[in-house]
């Protein structure tokens, strides 16, 4: 068992994109944590993602997970919100990993300037849902049979959403 008091956060630097990456495919493997099949290489995960606010969180040299953050526009009126991506191993489930990420995303995206947070997340993935809900998030509405598997199953997704109490008020 891991003590809390073992537990670091800390930014996410390239070298550590072999452990993230594997934290990633096993989100992928549930089936309920992303649509995506198959992990992207670095290059283009570090593309996706804003270089600010990339987080993992460590027992030793062991990542347990990580969470970064997505423009969703390229338009300026929406530099202030950011579309977020939070995996915990599954070795490491039920540690409050996730609350801690989350709390240091929070924090620090505040400090950047965002005054959203948002995601979709997979109806059946209540374990998400329940860690965003305790950490501020709101479910602000759904998106039905918004994506189909390869194996021919649709997936609704719900919208959630962190107004920052500091930002943009």
């Amino acid at each position: 068992m891991i003590e809390k008091s073992a537990i670091k956060l800390e930014e996410m630097a390239p070298s550590d994109w072999p452990s993230v990456r594997a934290i990633y495919e096993e989100g992928i493997r549930t089936g309920i944590a992303t649509f995506q099949t198959e992990a992207p290489s670095w290059e283009e995960w570090d593309q996706g993602h804003l270089q600010c606010c990339r987080f993992i969180a460590k027992a030793g040299d062991r990542i347990l997970g990580w969470v970064a953050l997505s423009p969703v526009s390229s338009r300026c009126c929406y530099k202030g919100i950011g579309e977020l991506s939070i995996y915990i191993h599954p070795d490491s489930k039920g540690l409050g990993i996730g609350t801690l990420l989350l709390q240091k995303l929070i924090d620090e995206s505040e400090k950047q300037g965002f005054w959203t947070l948002q995601s979709a997340i997979i109806k059946e993935n209540a374990a998400s849902r329940a860690l965003h809900k305790k950490c501020g998030f709101r479910e602000i509405g759904f998106r039905e049979k918004v994506a189909q598997m390869p194996d021919g199953t649709w997936y609704d997704t719900i919208l959630i959403e962190r107004r920052s109490r500091i930002v943009g008020k």
